[in-house]
């Protein structure tokens, strides 16, 4: 009898056990957009992870991929896009989920899902569009155009300062953006005429004088000239 409880016991406590694991597991099923995910696919978390991982990405093409959980074309397309990742390794996917990213949605023009922006280098934005599981030869050409090697001129580019600004006036979103100031180069400061630093002497006054007569003399000539043409 102890034994017969002992079992029943084990069995009992198996049980629980395996629906334990069977609730773990379907607590942890892969959602679709997570499947087939390639080691250059990456799910954007804020906007400034956005916007460091655009500027992070150097001369490398990088595509940024809007979808919704709900969107069936998104789904249905997931796959290919999985598959064009994966034959094309130096190319960097950069996936923006718009449910839980409505407001940098709206702030960057996105409307229509699925959509795609390409980003390279110092040319920033290259191309966007929206794109089906039917016309995923424009996704392809884009991809082939793209890809071809070539280095930019300059600091990598990433979103315009229009979009960066648009980003940070949304109120729903922590991101700050403080445009560059213009850099001065050496020597354009500008040089007060009121208070010059030295007096010229005569010598120099003189010949000052006679330049601007000659300049005067001479505008005047071609002024006239001109006229007689």
């Amino acid at each position: 009898m102890i034994l017969q409880g002992v079992e029943r016991d084990t069995r009992r406590g198996n049980l629980q056990h395996i629906s334990a694991q069977t609730r773990l597991c379907i607590g942890k099923a892969q959602k679709w957009w997570e499947k087939g995910l390639q080691p250059n696919m990456k799910e954007i978390t804020c906007a400034q992870d956005l916007v460091e991982s655009l500027l992070n990405a150097g001369d490398k093409l990088v595509i940024v991929d809007f979808f919704s959980p709900g969107c069936r074309g998104c789904k249905a397309l997931h796959p290919k896009i999985c598959q064009l990742a994966e034959m094309n390794p130096d190319v960097q996917f950069l996936q923006v989920n718009y449910e839980e990213h409505k407001s940098i949605s709206y702030s960057l023009n996105v409307h229509v899902l699925p959509f795609f922006r390409f980003y390279r280098g110092a040319h920033g934005r290259l191309c966007s569009f929206s794109c089906t599981n039917a016309t995923i030869k424009k996704f392809k050409d884009a991809l082939v155009k793209h890809t071809t090697d070539r280095c930019s001129l300059g600091p990598t580019k990433g979103l315009e300062e229009k979009e960066l600004l648009t980003l940070a006036a949304n109120r729903d979103l922590s991101f700050t953006y403080t445009p560059p100031k213009p850099v001065t180069a050496q020597g354009d400061d500008p040089v007060n005429l009121k208070h010059p630093l030295h007096s010229p002497s005569k010598a120099t006054q003189d010949s000052g004088e006679k330049t601007l007569v000659t300049v005067t003399v001479t505008a005047g000539a071609g002024a006239g000239a001109g006229a007689g043409k």
